[in-house]
């Protein structure tokens, strides 16, 4: 821009700073210093204390010789460190680094060596973990966090977490990024083959997400957040900077169970919680008795590929408040909502359920969400029949993949980042998931969406968790096979579960095959289809080749 409005009219420090998340902390304690911050069994803490510790871990670090643009890695359960860590890490501008603390020690050993961490804050329950990473990086500094009883009160080689704390400024001069694009984390994809993608996030994005789950949620001042969702994922959906921005509380749960999930509900006063559908179908079926004594409505946040109907009708059922979201890692977890119209309110519940359960339109400061054919960018007709792939633009979009040009270029072409996930526009302009490309099941040349043969599964009454995957056939190329892990005292033979998705399918979508037993699950709670893929000796990945073929 030029002429008169650029006219000494320059950017200064009195009229432009970088946006940053850290900015929420300072703020919650500067105004509500006195509330609860966080809750972990006996630990309760203020915003004002949780704000000295997270500047402490700041001042520590860069005592410890850790500077801007470095990689602090932290392996650790919902708990207060981990919540610290994503305030104090970025207010030295490096760059956090959370570890998924169900992978296996040779992963993340990748993820330690191709991010060039600096630092790794792990919990001393994966101490076996730790020696591995302390003889493979000898340089990396080790700091441990004691939290579990049972686990070893120290690693050999590291500085306790409340030691390295205890010697640092409590009142440590943090400053904005000098660039919003500077990057603010660092998260590995989960990838079925070849090694882990790393995901590097900016302050812009990740501060424009944080408030823009506010929005999507209508989140109030105070709110009581449960951290069902883990923290390494995503960097929590971006909600330990969201909790800071409305002053809330944050309730840690090291370890989700139904159960502990129902009483800290009861006794917290929870209000807000997100999860997976496999989280949600839990909570969902558990024995009524468990929610005894829960009077105030409980919000929750789902996102996953689809959650089956009769999990959405179920917590409708128990008085949860449900919404649906969808994203990627890539997008700093949700990017888009099932934004609900009143409209809806006025249908039978079956049609409501069906709307609710649709991928939906853009969060509020996302730029776009699309559904567009990959190869010649042009986006699907909104006719809810035409295949295209799932598209984000915005903010809310990774800087690109560490390390890997190539990736980062394919992932963001044509001005958009390509999801991999197959889908429909609706007549109002909602984005309805069909399948992943690897996941749609093409038997005698008819396209098969797993997803809609997993609806129908899910709402016989005996199942819990289900997952559909193509099975070789001799005739007809590939078929269904559905994998069904049963509640708890229920009971179902292969014959009652084909005869109940013959009521609701075509025959040609109808599973040939149903296998029982517990689901293979992420530590997220997502099913692991790769595994029911390779299980059935399936290998097709298709690729999107024509957008007008049924779906």
């Amino acid at each position: 821009m030029s002429g008169m409005f650029e006219h000494g009219l320059a950017r200064r420090e009195a009229n432009y700073q970088a946006l940053t998340p850290v900015d929420f902390i300072a703020r919650a304690a500067e105004v509500y210093g006195h509330r609860l911050a966080v809750v972990h069994g006996r630990v309760r803490r203020t915003w004002g204390q949780t704000y000295e510790r997270a500047q402490r871990l700041a001042s520590a670090l860069e005592r410890a010789g850790i500077g801007r643009g470095d990689t602090v890695a932290v392996m650790l359960p919902n708990i207060p460190a981990m919540i610290e860590a994503h305030f104090g890490v970025p207010m030295l501008g490096a760059v956090l680094n959370t570890l998924n603390t169900r992978l296996d020690t040779a992963s993340v050993l990748f993820m330690l060596g191709h991010g060039e961490a600096r630092a790794l804050i792990i919990d001393t329950e994966y101490a076996e973990i730790a020696q591995r990473a302390r003889a493979e990086f000898p340089q990396i500094k080790l700091i441990s966090v004691h939290d579990l009883d049972g686990a070893p009160a120290a690693l050999p080689g590291a500085v306790d977490y409340e030691e390295f704390l205890a010697a640092a400024d409590a009142r440590y001069d943090w400053q904005p990024p000098p660039d919003e694009w500077d990057a603010i984390a660092l998260n590995y994809t989960s990838g079925t083959t070849g090694d882990p993608k790393g995901v590097v996030y900016h302050y812009r994005g990740a501060y424009l997400n944080a408030l823009s789950n506010i929005l999507e949620w209508d989140m109030p001042k105070h709110p009581v957040y449960l951290w069902t969702l883990p923290l390494f994922h995503c960097n929590g959906w971006c909600f330990a900077w969201t909790v800071a921005a409305r002053a809330g509380v944050n309730v840690c749960l090291r370890k989700f169970d139904p159960q502990t999930v129902f009483d800290l509900i009861r006794a917290e006063g929870v209000t807000h919680y997100c999860g997976a559908p496999i989280v949600q179908s839990a909570l969902a079926n558990a024995p009524a008795a468990l929610r005894e004594g829960i009077a105030h409505t409980v919000r929750t946040m789902v996102a996953g590929a689809a959650p089956a109907p009769s999990v959405i009708a179920k917590m409708r059922e128990i008085g949860f408040e449900l919404t649906h979201v969808y994203g990627l890692t890539e997008v700093y977890g949700p990017a888009a909502v099932c934004a609900r119209q009143e409209s809806w309110d006025a249908l039978d519940d079956e049609r409501r359920v069906l709307l609710t359960a649709r991928q939906g339109v853009r969060y509020h400061l996302q730029a776009g969400v699309s559904v567009r054919h990959p190869d010649t960018m042009e986006p699907v007709p909104a006719d809810e029949q035409t295949v295209g792939e799932i598209m984000f633009r915005g903010n809310i979009c990774m800087k690109g993949y560490l390390k890997n040009e190539r990736a980062t270029e394919e992932a963001l072409r044509g001005g958009w980042f390509h999801t991999g996930d197959l889908g429909v526009m609706t007549a109002d302009g909602y984005v309805r998931i069909k399948d992943r490309s690897k996941d749609i099941i093409i038997s005698g040349g008819e396209n098969i969406s797993s997803i809609e043969v997993e609806d129908a599964l899910y709402r016989h009454p005996a199942v819990a968790a289900v997952a559909v995957v193509a099975m070789p056939d001799p005739k007809w190329g590939e078929t269904p096979c559905a994998f069904v892990e049963l509640k708890p005292g229920c009971a179902a033979t292969q014959e009652e579960i084909i005869a109940h998705c013959k009521l609701l399918l075509p025959g040609f979508k109808v599973p040939r095959a149903v296998r029982f037993g517990e689901l293979p699950k992420t530590s997220t709670g997502k099913i692991q289809k790769f595994e029911l893929r390779a299980a059935v000796g399936a290998t097709r990945a298709i690729d999107l080749a024509d957008p007008k073929r049924p779906a």
